[in-house]
């Protein structure tokens, strides 16, 4: 294996997902907000699987994102 571009592609990858998931849940959260879903003082809980077939890797991510 080349370390050099696993690293790099694995870079990528985890760039992509962060810009990805910030745009997403910023447009899904502001949705609600707007359609008065959330009030906007809430934390909710958020939840991201990552899953790679190739290796049988599949992990749960919680967290929670405050709005105030």
């Amino acid at each position: 294996m080349n370390e050099e571009a696993f690293n790099m592609s694995l870079r990528k990858f985890l760039k992509k997902v962060g810009v990805t998931s910030q745009r997403e849940i910023e447009t899904a959260i502001r949705e609600a907000l707007d359609s008065g879903r959330l009030s906007g003082n809430e934390t909710v809980a958020a939840t991201v699987t990552l899953k790679i077939g190739a290796v049988g890797l599949e992990v749960g991510i919680d967290g929670d994102i405050t709005l105030e």
